[in-house]
């Protein structure tokens, strides 16, 4: 049993003039613990969308996804929100960051929500992870103060320290320089694997996706997996315009009416939709959507 399963998951918002837009269609798609999978896609193909439905922050249309075989759908929105404060850790381009908070105070944030050891050793906690990232001597610096690695440093350590099963990183390094990028998910590897976490990384860079183990392409809502050879670095572009597939993967692109790029934002604006990039639109836009008991609205 795989501990993420999506079989046949469409998302689609109605149109201000009652059209009905197609984010997704038809994603099939499976991860098991530890296990490490790249989706790359070109921004407004439903990336955040689907982002945002593996992290339980929305519901599909259609479709089912289990966790840990059992159906989302039977679960009650109070434990949804329990689950994903417990097992998932977000990691965003934008650090998020609390800007009047130390980098200490940034990463016990989610304990505040924990219960228990976690609750009580929460300073502790996240001292410790802290050092894990290589910012212990960095516990009392302001974000300002902050390159904008040991940033997205906190911000990795702020998404794990509850010890999260699965980690959803979208453009973890899109702020970031090749090098930086680099070490950041070396990092994310590291920890990753160290914790049997399942780490599903969506990104335009081919240099992040090829460290997976799977790699799949979302375009015009459709996944598919593709084949991404070790590379240093490169972008979409360096895929052409047609996909590399696996022997064994099949392209169900013809079968659907291309969505414009740019569209699935515009909708998601347009109708209060979920597919922002975390917290600041949308659900996940507050500490207690991503960490705490809070029922996000689908």
């Amino acid at each position: 049993m795989s501990l993420l399963e999506l079989h046949g998951v469409t998302r689609s918002v109605r149109l201000p003039d009652d059209r009905i837009l197609q984010i997704l269609r038809g994603i099939d798609l499976t991860v098991d613990a530890g296990e490490h999978v790249s989706i790359v896609g070109r921004s407004g193909t439903g990336k955040s969308t689907l982002l945002n439905i593996l992290g339980l922050l929305d519901t599909p249309t259609a479709g089912e996804f289990l966790l840990d075989g059992v159906p989302i759908g039977r679960l009650s929105g109070r434990v949804r929100a329990r689950r994903r404060g417990a097992d998932f850790g977000f990691v965003f381009q934008q650090f998020n960051l609390l800007q009047a908070r130390t980098a200490l105070e940034n990463v016990a944030a989610p304990l505040l929500y924990a219960q228990g050891k976690q609750f009580w050793n929460r300073k502790r906690l996240a001292a410790e992870m802290l050092e894990r990232v290589g910012l212990g001597d960095r516990l009392d610096t302001m974000p300002e103060k902050l390159s904008g690695g040991e940033q997205q440093r906190v911000a990795i350590a702020r998404s794990l320290v509850r010890g999260p099963r699965v980690i959803l990183a979208d453009e973890p390094t899109g702020a970031l320089d090749v090098d930086t990028g680099g070490e950041v998910m070396d990092l994310l590897d590291t920890i990753a694997q160290e914790n049997g976490s399942a780490l599903i990384a969506i990104t335009h860079d081919l240099a992040v996706a090829s460290r997976a183990k799977r790699h799949f392409r979302l375009a015009e809502g459709v996944l598919a997996p593709i084949a991404i050879g070790a590379r240093s670095a490169g972008s979409l572009d360096g895929l052409g315009t047609t996909m590399e597939h696996v022997p064994d993967g099949e392209d169900h692109q013809a079968e659907h009416v291309a969505v414009p790029l740019g569209t699935v934002a515009s909708a998601a604006a347009a109708t209060g939709s979920t597919g922002a990039h975390g917290p600041g639109a949308g659900p996940g836009s507050t500490l207690d959507d991503l960490f705490g008991d809070s029922v996000v609205a689908s």
